[in-house]
């Protein structure tokens, strides 16, 4: 694999990530937990830099908007100044942010939803229509979304020492080959728990191939992933496979 940058068209930015943190705190976004918000925030960094993802740097200028917030929450307040207003500072422009964007998701959604049933309604143009909506593939990866597979992909990381190299090392078995050799497990066992695909390896290179994999078959090849318990593990399960 002659390059393992991670190139995803689910990838949505700073934003969709804090905004699936809040509805994972089960707040409301106004109601920014900050501390709690802003340590999860770097674990997903630490992940992403990890992947090499493109437009990392957005996800630094976020991190470091969250510490600013947070420090000036913890620093001790003059008792002749007024406590600002919560719509007031970085922290309410960041609430803001994250409103707009949540009703810009919403109505995306919405869209998707009213393509989908157009569809359904429709069938014979279906052909002349992009796949989506209904499609297995591209509907949220089922009840599993991306920044769960990364948070997943956290705990993998967690558990492994990965090889310091002095410099890349390419992993040179395509993308094609581990795609068909996971599925091909899938479809076997007819459901794998996700940390299982990681298992015996420690090079970067190789995890990062493994998780494009993974992300293909999901995405691309009608394999489906739940998370019975939030937090807990992910499992991978072949087309068809009955979800329990």
């Amino acid at each position: 694999m002659s390059d393992y940058r991670v190139h995803l068209d689910l990838y949505s930015g700073p934003l969709d990530l804090l905004l699936y943190l809040v509805r994972r705190n089960e707040v409301d976004v106004r109601e920014l937990a900050i501390a709690r918000i802003t340590a999860r925030f770097i674990e997903f960094l630490e992940v992403l830099e990890f992947l090499d993802l493109d437009l990392v740097g957005e996800f630094l200028v976020t991190a470091g908007t969250l510490l600013e917030i947070k420090s000036r929450l913890v620093l001790p307040q003059a008792e002749e100044e007024p406590e600002p207003e919560l719509d007031e500072g970085p922290r309410g422009d960041l609430i803001r942010q994250l409103l707009e964007y949540k009703k810009f998701k919403e109505a995306a959604l919405a869209l998707a939803e009213r393509a989908a049933a157009w569809q359904d309604r429709f069938p014979r143009l279906t052909d002349e229509r992009p796949r989506q909506g209904k499609d297995p593939a591209t509907d949220r990866i089922k009840e599993v979304e991306l920044w769960d597979l990364v948070s997943a992909l956290s705990r993998v990381l967690r558990t492994k020492t990965i090889e310091r190299e002095g410099s890349i090392r390419y992993d040179e078995v395509p993308i094609g080959v581990y795609v068909e050799r996971i599925g091909a497990r899938v479809r076997a066992e007819g459901r794998v728990p996700f940390s299982a695909f990681f298992e015996g390896t420690n090079r970067r290179s190789r995890i990062v191939a493994i998780f494009l994999a993974v992300l293909e078959l999901l995405r691309h090849h009608a394999f489906r992933a739940e998370q019975p318990v939030d937090g807990g593990e992910i499992w991978v399960l072949a087309p068809f496979a009955q979800i329990s």
